[in-house]
């Protein structure tokens, strides 16, 4: 698997343990295989960056594909890392209940695939936390702009496994433009379609609350 890294620093030997805990699926070393992707996120403050490639060797490494899961395993996930703006007492409730009836064990896995939780999608996230769309909604959003998903070397294993071949430089001019006309499409095509069509049995985090089977299809 090619993966890239876009990062303001050239990282010929990405080290295990190092980084920001509080990144969406923990501690890890954060990659896409959407070269275009890594340009714009390596320039995401306007400054000069690199995009690292790397070869990652998958036989013998375990991963976990959280698009296999409904959507609330991916917004557990994100609620044991990130920080969310909880506006109410259902939010707060929803947060308690989520942990417990949808967690992964994240360090079972050398390898992590799931949505970016950065910028519009984290906003995405946070209005359902917060009750105000239901998870089908929060299902379409995830879709919007191709904002894309990210891969995540999560075990020292999977670290061993990942080879450096280059670093290209990025142009910034371009692709810090690049970024925020993606991410500005990805906030309008959200608020265009929030009203939508109708969504038969639209399902809230205060309605999962009361219980519900992880298998529903409205999960998914």
């Amino acid at each position: 698997m090619v993966l890239y890294h876009g990062s303001k620093d050239r990282i010929p030997k990405p080290l295990f343990g190092v980084g920001n805990p509080r990144n969406d699926y923990g501690l890890g070393f954060y990659c896409t295989q959407n070269q275009e992707l890594a340009f714009e996120w390596g320039c995401s403050s306007g400054g000069k960056g690199f995009v690292n490639q790397y070869k990652l060797e998958e036989e013998g490494l375990s991963f976990l594909n959280l698009s296999d899961y409904s959507i609330l395993y991916w917004i557990t996930v994100l609620l044991q890392n990130r920080t969310f703006f909880l506006k109410n007492e259902i939010a707060e409730a929803g947060k308690d209940f989520l942990l417990s009836h949808f967690s992964l064990d994240l360090k079972a896995y050398d390898v992590i695939r799931g949505y970016r939780a950065d910028d519009s999608y984290f906003a995405f996230a946070e209005a359902f936390l917060n009750n105000a769309i239901s998870v089908q909604r929060l299902s379409q959003a995830m879709h919007l702009g191709d904002l894309g998903e990210q891969i995540v070397i999560m075990s020292k294993k999977g670290f061993a496994h990942l080879h450096f071949e280059n670093a290209i430089p990025i142009k910034t001019d371009l692709y810090y433009h690049l970024r925020v006309l993606r991410e500005g499409y990805a906030r309008r095509c959200f608020l265009k379609n929030k009203p939508g069509d109708p969504i038969e049995d639209p399902l809230y985090l205060s309605d999962v609350m009361k219980g519900i089977d992880p298998n529903d299809p409205r999960l998914f």
